[in-house]
């Protein structure tokens, strides 16, 4: 058993070729996938919708994030109810504002009223959680996603802002907490001790965890040590 299995909080893949998609999902621990526009992007992807509906062939036992291409309200209003419909275990992603900066409060609370499941996306301030808390329906399941990793960049410690973003949203029983953008194994770690639901996950942090998550440091200090001797000799470094 892997020691991710071993986890209390979620684990999503994060990724956009089909693949890695159906390999990721076929593992026992990996509870829900999420993509979005910019990794689609950057596999190559043509058709988003084609690409959705393919992927739902496959993974129809758990849920699965996709994000509308609109901008303003009305358009990303019709395309989110069109994704909800592609399944049952689909969640439209809406992020929480356009690119103009206008709130998507007003619009996550007219599709929660409609019962449409939403992954609220691009969050980086608890001001964003507490407005979106405030307008979900306790009904209707709901992800609200964090990005941690962005927060860290700019030198902001995220953990205080996750627990009091769990803490914000208590009072709604199937909303939960994600904590997205991950940059190193650790924050798998931290997402699970601050109280998060679920944690997206890239492929290749997966794939260090997998093998890493665990090991005895003296043990991985003399692999260190090791690689460098290799590499010195395989370099033909006099």
């Amino acid at each position: 058993m892997t020691p991710l299995s071993r986890l209390r909080i979620k684990i999503y893949a994060d990724c956009a070729d089909r693949a890695c998609i159906l390999r990721l999902h076929a593992l026992p621990f990996i509870h829900g996938l999420t993509t979005n526009p910019t990794l689609m992007r950057k596999a190559g992807v043509g058709d988003y919708e084609a690409f959705a509906r393919e992927v739902l062939q496959v993974v129809t036992d758990k849920p699965v994030s996709f994000e509308g291409l609109a901008d303003d309200f009305p358009e990303m209003r019709r395309q989110a109810l069109k994704v909800s419909a592609w399944g049952a275990n689909v969640y439209t992603k809406i992020p929480i504002t356009n690119s103009h900066g206008e709130s998507s409060v007003p619009l996550i609370r007219e599709l929660a009223l409609a019962g449409v499941k939403m992954n609220v996306t691009a969050i980086l301030t608890l001001a964003q959680v507490r407005a979106v808390a405030a307008v979900l329906q306790a009904e209707v399941p709901a992800v609200v996603s964090v990005f941690a990793g962005r927060i860290a960049d700019t030198g902001v410690d995220p953990l205080p802002i996750l627990r009091e973003a769990h803490a914000a949203l208590v009072h709604l029983p199937r909303a939960e907490l994600l904590w997205a953008s991950v940059r190193e194994v650790l924050n798998i770690l931290q997402a699970d001790a601050t109280g998060c639901d679920i944690v997206t996950v890239t492929h290749d942090i997966l794939a260090k965890a997998q093998t890493m998550l665990g090991q005895d440091l003296t043990a991985l200090s003399l692999d260190t040590v090791r690689m460098f001797a290799r590499d010195a000799r395989e370099a033909g470094f006099q």
